[in-house]
């Protein structure tokens, strides 16, 4: 069987525009992802203004990625029979709905934390669809060599929408309030909706899902392939830990701002768009060159656990704001070669199971990290709690280093074990 794992990756990082397809799926998925932004930091921030409570943000946080700890295989199994297109055009739709209920309720003023638990339980449970459909859709819109620089490409485009987004949302925010950010995001839906309905059959590089039977032990025998893969193991294991305790992002920088450094939402939004403007960086670099390498990968948790580390050490703002952007330049490194060299190894069939487990990992230990790094904020600080962020997936990498090293070495052993088993090679004729 062929594996995505045998196509070498073509041109650089920005190949992937050759392809009709795949830019009309980036034009929506900028729209979307602008209003994803937006809609990050006036949750956040609602919450914490509601509550005065780092805690309840972390609780958020909690809910909004519940729901893919407890459905996130099973949604991946989904993603490989249905056809994926049909899956995002029903997320997108939902999406709509539900951002622009809590929108008419925000604007009103009438507004609780329990909207705002109920809303982040709901748009969870849509994510979790929607995630792994979405990861596998990308390879039905570009051909399978220019992969790697699509995914890279994409989390560029996601993070230089990260430098507008929480931009107009803070303006939005101190001049007309929470709600309309919400109701600007309901509105940008409508983006990836109308780009997925433009897309025709001729225009995909790949045979859509053809929306398999639902066969008994699906998931697991997911889970038994990538057993089989050990560096695909370690490297889902490796974004595991810095989805549950890196990337707390709402929990540790709403507290710097507002304890720390004696800011408001704006503050909070400048950290956020440090942090993109990084992370646009890291990605678009991530997207240049060959084929992804596990220890790049490695390397760049190193680097994101130190930064993070460092940034809640930081004396002032100006450092502070060097150590976030180096820390969202690692962290988009990590996580486009990661996922890049997740969706090269695995074969088609199986791509939407694996991804779902990806992203069960990645983001399923969110309700375990988020409420871990919101008590910790409340109790020690601010500084207490990004620290902890920065510390674990740090001590993280070093074991996944170290556990990849080994196996390594010992493959190599065993490989010499087996030469010097058959004795010398037989030298050739005449040189005896």
């Amino acid at each position: 069987m062929t594996t995505a794992g045998t196509h070498r990756p073509s041109g650089g990082a920005f190949s992937a525009l050759a392809t009709r397809s795949y830019r009309i799926y980036l034009m929506g998925q900028s729209l979307a992802n602008t209003g994803t932004w937006m809609q990050s930091i006036a949750q956040d921030w609602l919450i914490f203004s509601l509550t005065h409570n780092s805690t309840a943000v972390g609780i958020t946080m909690a809910l909004q990625f519940l729901p893919i700890l407890l459905l996130g295989l099973h949604a991946g199994a989904v993603a490989d029979r249905i056809p994926k297109r049909r899956i995002l055009l029903t997320t997108q739709t939902l999406n709509l709905v539900a951002t622009g209920a809590l929108a008419a309720v925000t604007v009103a003023g009438a507004v609780t934390s329990v909207d705002v638990y109920a809303f982040a339980l709901v748009s969870g449970v849509i994510f979790a669809f929607d995630s792994p459909a979405r990861q596998s859709f990308v390879t039905e819109v570009v051909p399978e060599d220019k992969l790697r620089a699509a995914i890279s490409l994409t989390a560029a485009v996601f993070q230089a929408t990260r430098l507008i987004g929480p931009a107009i949302a803070s303006v939005l925010i101190v001049t007309e309030g929470s709600g309309w950010v919400f109701a600007a995001n309901a509105a940008l839906y409508l983006g990836p909706t109308i780009g997925l309905l433009m897309l025709r059959r001729s225009d995909l590089c790949a045979a859509p899902s053809a929306g398999s039977a639902r066969t008994p032990g699906a998931v697991r025998e997911a889970v038994r392939y990538v057993r089989g893969k050990p560096e695909v193991l370690w490297t889902i294991f490796l974004v595991g830990m810095l989805g549950t305790f890196g990337l707390n992002f709402p929990v540790v920088l709403t507290a710097m701002a507002k304890s720390a450094f004696g800011g408001d939402a704006s503050t909070y939004g400048l950290f956020n768009i440090v942090v993109g403007l990084g992370s646009a960086v890291g990605a678009v670099l991530a997207g240049s060159g060959a084929r992804p390498k596990t220890r790049i990968v490695v390397g760049a948790a190193i680097l994101f656990g130190a930064m993070q580390a460092a940034a809640a050490l930081a004396p002032d703002m100006v450092m502070f704001l060097v150590f976030i952007a180096g820390m969202g330049f690692a962290n988009l490194v990590c996580q486009a070669l990661a996922n890049a060299s997740v969706q090269l190894e695995v074969d088609p069939e199986l791509r939407g199971r694996v991804m779902g487990l990806y992203m069960l990992v990645f983001v399923g230990g969110t309700p375990i990290g988020a409420p871990v790094a919101g008590a910790v904020t409340s109790h020690y600080g601010a500084r207490g709690g990004m620290l902890l962020c920065g510390v674990i997936p740090l001590l993280a990498a070093l074991v996944t280093a170290a556990a990849i090293y080994s196996r390594r070495r010992r493959a190599r052993l065993a490989r010499m074990g087996g030469l010097a088993e058959t004795g010398p090679l037989p030298m050739p004729a005449g040189q005896a």
